[in-house]
């Protein structure tokens, strides 16, 4: 792209052959949705903008070309538009948090089945951008959630989601999980956590996450499971008899997270994401 197309359907052919080039998995839907974003419309309107060819005023096509140079260096799509969409809700994201990915609306639906028909309290371990706890939160306004952060710049992100989100029964504490909600001991319907589970030294294959996303969020210790064994001993601690722990990993840690639940659990399983891979393990406390 050496120079930024005035025409709406020139900026975009161009866009798709640099983001083709890039190794972008969907580059067409990249490109709709940034040209979307530097016109403030939908990637529907965007398509007819053109479709008919219309005129780019020239700091949008200059700052288009910019953005398009940016995702082509595998810059997430969403630190470039500032926003995600996880289930229901839109979440700001940038640098200093993970994003949300759409493997782990799976886990919310799971955490969403674990809960009493009317109330209930649910636990976030490791919230990051507080995708889970505020995804719960907004489905069920009747339940009362924490979500529990130790990175600031994580929280930071979370706290100010929770307010774009206006989840008034939402709580995003910044604190270390084995501190989290003391008070809560024993009473908790739902504990539920996506924590860092890639193996110390492993590359993840995607160039977005091993670029930008955090590296806190991404490794969880030589087996990766570090993360995943204090969440188990934290849920020990939060559940009351019969809560339900879930927790996302990756594709072939089920057998492993399974095993890391002794005799007090039950009902343990392992449940494919919505590409059939093993994604979500679960398990109620006797």
């Amino acid at each position: 792209m050496d120079q930024a197309p005035r025409r709406a359907d020139e900026a975009l052919r161009a866009a798709i052959g640099h983001l083709q080039l890039a190794g972008v998995q969907d580059p067409r839907v990249d490109a709709e949705l940034l040209l979307g974003h530097v016109l403030g419309v939908s990637r529907g309107r965007a398509q007819a903008l053109a479709l008919i060819g219309a005129t780019l005023p020239v700091p949008v096509a200059e700052r288009y070309r910019t953005l398009i140079l940016r995702r082509g260096t595998r810059e997430p799509l969403q630190h470039l538009t500032g926003v995600a969409g996880f289930r229901r809700i839109e979440l700001a994201v940038g640098p200093g948090v993970f994003v949300p990915r759409p493997e782990t609306e799976v886990l919310v639906e799971h955490a969403l089945l674990g809960l009493p028909a009317e109330g209930g309290r649910v636990v976030d371990l490791g919230t990051g951008s507080g995708a889970i706890a505020l995804a719960v939160a907004h489905e069920r306004p009747d339940v009362e959630v924490i979500g529990v952060e130790r990175s600031p710049e994580a929280f930071a992100w979370a706290d100010r989601n929770r307010e774009r989100v206006r989840a008034a029964n939402a709580t995003i504490v910044l604190g270390d999980l084995a501190d989290a909600a003391p008070d809560w001991d024993g009473t908790v319907d739902v504990v539920v956590s996506n924590p860092p589970y890639v193996p110390d030294g492993m590359i993840p294959r995607d160039p977005e996450v091993q670029r930008f996303d955090p590296p806190a969020a991404l490794y969880g210790g030589a087996d990766g499971l570090d993360p995943m064994r204090a969440v188990v001993t934290v849920a020990r601690r939060l559940l009351r008899p019969g809560g339900l722990l879930a927790v996302e990993h990756g594709e072939l840690q089920g057998a492993a997270v399974r095993a890391l639940l002794d005799e007090d659990w039950a009902d343990a399983a392992t449940h494919p994401d919505l590409t059939g891979r093993d994604r979500v393990t679960t398990a109620r406390l006797r």
